[in-house]
């Protein structure tokens, strides 16, 4: 059985967006330090994260819902009149696998255009090699860094059509 996405825009600070970017932060931290991010470890890493940007006239958040289950999320943060780049962009494990995650970046990409961007950009890191097999899939090429993310590895971009 197929599930039933739902992506689109919701402030970053609901319920279901704020547990989400929880599950986000507490997944990339515990697998950059090999072990599980403890509750207190996720707060401080939320805390004055920038995430505010990620309204308009800024940025974007997504909520994505698999069969009505607060599933996935993402936001969008305009760096210049062209470029948009790619954040928080996180599915639920349990949710991996049903066609979320290109979705997501759909949505993601629709809300970038509706900012005005021409290029959507993205920095990850190379243990997440699920996200960057994503990105691949879905275009997104190898470009120079931009940024200055402490934790960044690797920088994709992508023309917007």
């Amino acid at each position: 059985m197929t599930a039933h996405w739902d992506i689109r825009p919701e402030p970053y600070d609901t319920p279901d967006a704020t547990e989400l970017r929880r599950d986000y932060y507490g997944e990339v931290a515990g697998r950059y330090w090999g072990r599980p991010a403890t509750r207190a470890e996720i707060d401080e890493g939320l805390a004055d994260d920038g995430v505010e940007a990620l309204a308009p006239p800024t940025g974007r958040f997504v909520v994505g819902r698999s069969d009505g289950a607060p599933a996935a999320c993402g936001g969008v943060l305009l760096l210049d009149a062209e470029r948009a780049e790619l954040t928080r962009v996180f599915v639920r494990p349990a949710f991996r696998g049903t066609g979320g995650a290109a979705l997501l970046v759909a949505a993601l990409e629709r809300e970038a255009r509706r900012l005005g961007a021409r290029r959507a950009v993205l920095n990850t890191r190379l243990d997440l090699v699920e996200a960057r097999a994503l990105y691949a899939r879905h275009g997104y090429g190898e470009i120079p860094p931009f940024g200055d993310d402490p934790y960044a590895q690797v920088w994709l971009g992508k023309t917007l059509d």
